[in-house]
């Protein structure tokens, strides 16, 4: 069953991905080579020059890959504070004593609490993505 909520969670991430590269971070990419091969074409430029072109260039796609990569993190960052939460309460019920039923129980709770915290997180990446496409579309990156 936790198998599943994992399954659900890393193919909407994949899919978060996908979306947006394909609407936002293609572009910058494209853009990126075509500001490299311009900086090619000069044959009176040093080496120097033209390294220092393509690293202008790269700039814009650097920026915007990172803020893409961090906000990913701060996803999963979430996401496994609130799967360790869970864990906390379920060890908070475990004691030396415990029976094995209990224990199978507690299990079961724990289980019930990370698929929801996956549900939970998997819904929040709408906004996300309208959050990063805006700011994609304000030019803050």
């Amino acid at each position: 069953m936790a198998e599943a909520a994992q399954g659900r969670v890393q193919s909407a991430i994949k899919n978060f991905i996908n979306e947006i590269d394909r609407a936002k971070l293609r572009d910058y990419e494209r853009k990126m080579h075509l500001c490299a091969a311009d900086c090619c074409s000069d044959s009176a430029a040093n080496v120097e020059d033209v390294h220092r072109c393509i690293e202008k260039c790269q700039a814009p796609t650097q920026r915007a890959q990172q803020y893409v990569q961090s906000e990913l993190e701060r996803f999963q960052e979430t996401l496994s504070r609130c799967v360790l939460q869970c864990q906390d309460d379920v060890k908070d019920k475990v004691g030396p004593s415990t029976s094995e039923a209990d224990i199978r129980k507690y299990r079961g709770e724990f289980e019930t609490c990370a698929i929801a915290c996956c549900d939970k997180n998997i819904e929040k990446l709408p906004n996300l993505m309208s959050k990063l496409k805006a700011a994609f579309d304000s030019g803050a990156l």
